[in-house]
């Protein structure tokens, strides 16, 4: 019965869009809970002092959703190969292109747990979050068999690359474990290599969350530190290098989620029009978007401290 359940909860995460699930038997994560410890110790996480928080529910998630048995991953591609058409505009990571997906995927896996509260066979509670809550999502992904942390951090899968979101839903119920898949990077260091403020670790595996372009243009509030000057290589919110090298990503394929396609004009402004940006055009053209959560003056401080950078690299 349980395996018949299973099969149709998969197929009806497929017909949502998912791209792939994999379950997991819920319970602490004792090895990712030692390295998160040493991972805040070493200062990694720079002033995002919420990952300290909750550190229980983060490692174990039936402190989260009490009785949980099963952990579901699920994974939603958002891979868009349109570039912005002025190559000189500051850059925005291609996540961030369309939606905020938060909304789109949370959506999508309240439509899956109330089919899994549909189909099974006694009733079933649990809770379901996409980036939204103390979940090691990357941890529970790849004991899931989705694919394998990556040098750079993130999951890989065969055959799909890394550009998808992560989702998880926390269920009292038993599902029957998919099983993990080994690491593929080998010997590869692009991801390493390509990084320009040297955020990922020489051996790979460890990503100094303080040095990511993503962390200084999105979660750092403060001033972008001086040391950064000529090394953001364009981004104004997020970062795509170490994805872009890294050759698992020729197998992405595009998405197909309109929710996940950009406003018509964001592709089209030119490096002037980012200078230039005005608060009523960020609202018309991002508010919807991942790039709200720089803010309006946010995203200007990222502007600027790049229009410093371009100013240095001509003197």
């Amino acid at each position: 019965m349980h395996n018949t359940i299973q099969t149709r909860l998969i197929h009806y995460a497929h017909e949502l869009g998912f791209q792939n699930i994999g379950f997991s038997q819920a319970g602490r994560l004792d090895t990712a809970a030692e390295r998160l410890e040493a991972w805040l110790r070493g200062g990694h996480a720079g002033n995002m002092s919420y990952l300290e928080n909750n550190f229980d529910k983060r490692v174990d998630p039936t402190q989260l959703v009490p009785g949980a048995k099963t952990v579901i991953s699920l994974s939603y591609n958002y891979y868009n190969p349109d570039k912005q058409a002025d190559p000189d505009a500051p850059k925005i990571s291609m996540y961030a292109f369309g939606r905020d997906y938060h909304k789109v995927v949370k959506k999508k896996l309240k439509l899956l747990f109330e089919y899994l509260q549909q189909i099974a066979d006694k009733p079933v509670e649990g809770r379901y979050f996409t980036d939204s809550a103390p979940v090691m999502e990357s941890n529970w992904a790849a004991q899931a068999g989705l694919g394998w942390k990556g040098k750079h951090t993130l999951l890989i899968t065969p055959q799909v690359g890394s550009y998808f979101f992560l989702a998880e839903m926390i269920v009292d119920y038993d599902f029957e474990s998919t099983h993990a898949i080994k690491d593929h990077c080998g010997t590869c260091t692009r991801c390493i290599d390509a990084c320009p403020t040297d955020a990922i670790s020489k051996q790979g595996y460890i990503l100094d969350g303080s040095r990511c372009i993503s962390y200084l243009t999105i979660e750092l509030r403060d001033n972008i530190p001086e040391e950064y000057k000529d090394k953001l290589e364009g981004w104004m919110f997020g970062c795509d290098i170490c994805q872009q090298v890294c050759p698992w990503n020729r197998f992405a394929k595009r998405h197909n989620e309109p929710d996940f396609e950009p406003h018509k004009d964001l592709l089209q402004m030119t490096k002037n029009d980012w200078q230039d940006l005005r608060e009523d055009i960020f609202n018309e053209i991002l508010q919807r978007t991942p790039v709200s959560r720089a803010k309006y003056e946010g995203l200007k401080r990222n502007i600027r401290f790049l229009t410093i950078e371009d100013t240095t690299c001509q003197d």
